[in-house]
């Protein structure tokens, strides 16, 4: 698939999935979390509920800027830095002038002060603002969403204040205060597993790994990268579909894998005979990746191995095709 065609999919995907925003896996969160653990801050807007003092109830209000807020009865009070269940201790008490047994409920209904960090292969990468309930989908969306280049699983990590990550998988990192699991972000764009698409908490890391890749090059349909997903090989003849198929002036018989090995600066070269391969003469090869096939032309190799290493330098092939999954 082309790169515009994978981006168009992408997008689709990622509206159609930004309704699962208040799906039940986001529900589930334990509300008690965001009462004991959340510190609140400047921005953050609540609601208060009290009985017999309907000059507060039911109406939000937003922290200011400088941690403070100002209630008729209660007067200034600075609510950043406490968690929801400290500030209706603190509300409670100075209700008490006023009515003898008070009773006060708190309501976080939007959060601005708590960063998300969303790293690797987005469009964006970057630190956001958490604000309300989202879920992973809408904060990849919010980072402008997956790049062509991007693996098919995604990890996070959260500070354990909020819990262990509520994934098959998940566990603490050596110190105790993080909890990691990945997401196989392929599944929730497929409805496989729309249970993944987990509500995002404050302070949590999303990470998004650059896919493993093959590359294509030289006398080519259309040369370019070709990301792996899921499975670690590609062969010879799958790349070469991908690719278009040899070009008109390809030398078949002269095509060679250049493959990176451990521990040796220069890439060795693996002859592939493509006339007989695809004649069924000789079997197929695996790729491994960021294997290199490449196809040279009747006019020479010179011209050939100059664009291999302008495109792998940078790092990015100019067209990325998805594999095959």
């Amino acid at each position: 698939m082309k790169r515009a065609v994978f981006a168009a999919g992408l997008a689709m995907a990622l509206s159609v999935l930004q309704g699962w925003a208040q799906s039940p896996a986001a529900e589930d969160q334990p509300a008690s979390m965001l009462r004991s653990s959340y510190t609140l801050g400047p921005d953050d807007q609540i609601t208060i509920q009290a009985l017999e003092a309907e000059e507060i109830s039911g109406k939000p209000i937003r922290i200011a800027s400088n941690g403070y807020i100002n209630f008729p009865m209660v007067g200034r009070l600075r609510a950043a830095g406490l968690t929801v269940e400290q500030l209706e201790v603190e509300l409670a008490s100075r209700l008490k002038e006023y009515i003898k047994e008070p009773q006060v409920s708190v309501s976080l209904t939007e959060t601005r002060s708590q960063p998300i960090s969303v790293i690797g292969a987005v469009t964006t990468p970057g630190v956001h603002q958490l604000q309300g309930r989202k879920t992973l989908v809408e904060i990849l969306s919010m980072a402008g969403g997956l790049r062509p280049d991007a693996g098919y699983n995604v990890k996070i990590t959260r500070r354990r204040e909020w819990g262990r990550i509520p994934l098959p998988g998940a566990t603490d990192d050596p110190s105790g205060q993080f909890s990691q699991a990945e997401v196989r972000l392929r599944d929730i764009m497929q409805a496989k597993s729309p249970g993944e698409n987990i509500q995002i908490m404050p302070n949590d890391v999303i990470s998004v790994p650059r896919a493993e890749m093959v590359y294509v090059i030289g006398e080519v349909g259309k040369s370019g990268g070709i990301v792996l997903g899921d499975q670690q090989t590609m062969s010879v003849l799958q790349a070469m579909s991908i690719a278009g198929g040899l070009g008109k002036t390809a030398k078949s018989k002269e095509a060679k894998i250049l493959r990176v090995n451990p521990g040796v600066p220069k890439r060795t070269e693996v002859a592939v005979n493509l006339k007989d391969m695809l004649a069924g003469k000789m079997d197929d090869v695996s790729m491994q990746a960021e294997d290199i096939l490449f196809v040279p032309n009747s006019a020479g190799k010179t011209l050939a191995l100059r664009t291999l290493e302008t495109v792998i330098g940078t790092g990015m092939t100019a067209v990325i095709y998805r594999g095959i999954q």
